[in-house]
Parts: C-alpha cells; structure tokens; sequence
C-alpha cells in the first residue's frame, strides 16, 4: 500500500469517527468559527437637540432617534460651528423658522448607515466610522450627483440646520446626533476622514469663499501679482486672505477696525493691515491704503462686511480697470450710497457678486484646508471659543459680543 493509500485510509476514519463517536478515533480540530461582525457605536434610543424656540433662546430637547432607512444616515455630531446665519436667526428669526434646530457647518462619525449607502456625493466609498459634513439638499432636483457639481448654487437647495421642524427633528447640526435622510431627499454629504476637527468645522465657511474667489477669478484681473485688499478681518475676510495666500498672491492689504483681527490677519497671509479707526474720513483712508501698496491702488478687491457703508468705500481703494468682488451681504443689510460715474464708470470697474457655494466649491475646499496647512497657516485659530451643546445659548452670546472670531459648539 503506497502513502497516498495510507493517507486516504486515516482520513476516511477520521471521518467515521466524527459520525459514530468512536473514541479510539483521532478527533478531527474544530472548524474556525466565523469572524465576528463590526460593530459600531452603541447607539442610544434618543437624542439632543438645541432647539432655537424663541428669539435669543435655545432649549435642549429629547427627541426618539427614527429608524434607519435603506438610504439614510445616522450621524453622531462631533463639533459644530456658529455661522453668522446663526446669529441673525438667534436674533431676529428673518426666515420664520422658530421652532428650528439649527447648525450647518458641522461634522461627525458616521455610526449607522442603510443598506443602500456605499458612497459620497463624489463617488468616495464611505462605511460606519467615517467622518462627514453635508452640503445642500435639492429637495426638487434630487437628480444633481457627482456628475453635476456645478450646476448651481446653494441659493436654490436648503441645508441641514435651516430646515422646519418636522416629525424627524434631528435636522440640524448643533444635536448629539444628525439624521440625514436619503433618496429622494435630495441630501449631498462627503467623507473628510483626512481632515481633522477643527479643519472639518471650517468646511463650510471656507467653501464661501473659495467660491468668492472663483468668481472674483472670472474678471481675469485676479493674477498672482495682484495688489489685493480685503475689507473685513472677521472669519470670512481672514479667510479670504488666507485662500490667497495659498493661490500664492503675495501683496495682500488687510482692513478692519479692531487691531487684534488685523494681527492674524498678517498670520494668515495679509503683508499689510489699515485700521480704519486711525483715519478720519474716506479720502484719508483711501490714502492709508494707497500708502500699503507703495502708493498704488488695489487691482482687486474683496468686501467681505456686512455694511453698506463699508460697500461705499470700497470702491475708493481700487484703481483705474480693476476689480471688485462683494460678497459681505449674506441677508438684506441696507441700501450703500456709491456714485455710479466715479465709482464704476469712469474707473471701468468689473464687479461681481458671491453668494454662498455650489457642490464644486466643497469638493475644491477640502484641497484648500490642506493646502493651507502645508504652507503653515494657522487656520484652525480661527477657532478661538468652544462650548458644549448645553451652554449653546452662551455660545451664541459670546459670538454677537464678538468676542473671538469662530465659535464652536464641541461635543464629548
């Protein structure tokens, strides 16, 4: 009997043996049991949610987290910032939306997802654990994909953290978790698990002016030698400044009124800053600003307040042929007084507005926040108060008090 026999002989009797108990029998090893599932996060029947039920007054209510369906995301929040939306609807509520869980520059984990969900709005492949933000919802054209990132702005969609209320609730982004709804919806999300918190939390604000700076390039005066002013140091102004520095324009003036704003400014990328507070009127600011440049005019400039009077004056520091993109007013601020022949005409300024973002804009920011941090700016200082979601009324506060620049709501 040769081996190969041999071995047939003993597995045969191995085989038996299993099947009859024979104890005399070599016992056969287990089989592997199967590799257990991965699970995520234990996730609780309810959650928390800061609900803004009155002007200049949250309430942090318990609301039952709804069952996951076969296209929708439960989303745990991580962090969340406080936009400028944000303070106008805490203070005057001009959408109508009290009662309304606000917050739309937040992130979070990924912590149960419907069967449906393999990838972002981009085509990247997300799973329980990934990090997120969401964009705008085409409730009335859900079919904008991946495919279509351009086509509008995020003037003609809604966002999470300004829907009504309805019987989900969990619809904005200052909550313990966010429940982003699915298929026809019209909900877009992308996976920033490379970025950090901090990085993830200025998503949002970020995107506005990478679009302002897309429109601003439209003019074809926006060049990498370009002598640039930026009006405005709050988080939007020093943004921009920074989304310059990092497209490598070199000769950027900074002005604001507040010294402290102007100072980061410098770290973020301004080479000049003019404090309006140390002029008396138009024509001695516009000689501060001459004087930053060598005594040159701006070639481009970016008004980035919410003031007309601020929009007035802007025109003023820009030369012959040069450009201006105004983006500063978000909501109705007032009508500005300019002079149509002086301002525009006779200077032959080439204008254009910004408002907000398209899909393409996101997808472009992310690359920013890196590309911003490879050169060494400091862009998450632009965080400066964080709070919890309970002392979210305080939060609100300290922002309408300015009392830093980007305040964020953190959670454990």
């Amino acid at each position: 009997m040769d081996m190969n026999q041999v071995n047939i002989e003993e597995i045969v009797k191995q085989v038996l043996a299993g099947m009859t108990g024979n104890a005399d029998a070599p016992a056969a090893k287990p089989a592997a049991a199967p590799a257990a599932p991965v699970a995520g996060p234990a996730i609780p029947k309810t959650a928390k949610v800061a609900v803004l039920t009155a002007l200049e007054h949250y309430d942090i209510k318990e609301f039952p987290i709804p069952p996951l369906g076969d296209d929708d995301l439960l989303v745990k929040v991580e962090g969340c910032g406080i936009c400028g939306t944000d303070a106008h609807e805490f203070k005057r509520d001009p959408f109508g939306l009290i009662p309304v869980a606000l917050g739309h520059e937040g992130t979070g984990e990924i912590v149960a997802m419907g069967k449906n969900v393999k990838v972002d709005t981009a085509g990247k492949p997300v799973k329980v654990g990934d990090k997120i933000v969401t964009c705008m919802i085409f409730k009335d054209n859900p079919d904008i994909t991946m495919f279509d990132l351009n086509k509008k702005n995020v003037g003609g969609a809604d966002v999470y953290g300004l829907l009504p209320d309805d019987d989900i609730h969990l619809n904005g982004w200052f909550s313990d978790y966010i429940f982003i709804r699915g298929g026809s919806f019209g909900s877009t999300f992308f996976n920033v698990s490379d970025l950090d918190l901090e990085s993830r939390i200025l998503i949002e604000p970020c995107a506005v002016l990478i679009h302002a700076v897309e429109r601003a390039k439209t003019t074809g005066i926006l060049r990498f030698n370009s002598r640039v002013v930026v009006q405005g140091c709050g988080p939007i102004g020093l943004i921009c400044i920074a989304i310059l520095k990092t497209m490598g324009i070199a000769n950027i003036t900074a002005v604001d009124g507040e010294q402290k704003r102007l100072d980061f400014a410098k770290e973020l990328g301004a080479t000049a800053t003019v404090n309006f507070k140390d002029f008396k009127g138009i024509e001695a600011l516009t000689g501060g600003v001459k004087d930053s440049f060598g005594g040159y005019l701006a070639d481009f400039a970016f008004q980035c307040t919410g003031s007309p009077v601020a929009h007035a004056n802007i025109y003023k520091f820009i030369r012959n042929g040069g450009g201006l993109c105004e983006l500063g007013f978000f909501i109705n601020g007032g009508d500005a007084t300019i002079n149509p022949h002086f301002d525009i005409c006779s200077k032959e300024i080439t204008t254009v507005g910004s408002w907000v973002y398209t899909l393409r804009d996101y997808a472009t920011t992310f690359d920013f926040l890196k590309s911003a941090k490879r050169i060494g700016l400091p862009i998450n200082k632009l965080i400066t108060h964080k709070f919890p979601l309970e002392e979210i009324n305080e939060a609100h506060k300290t922002n309408l008090a300015m009392a830093g620049l980007k305040i964020a709501i953190i959670n454990k």
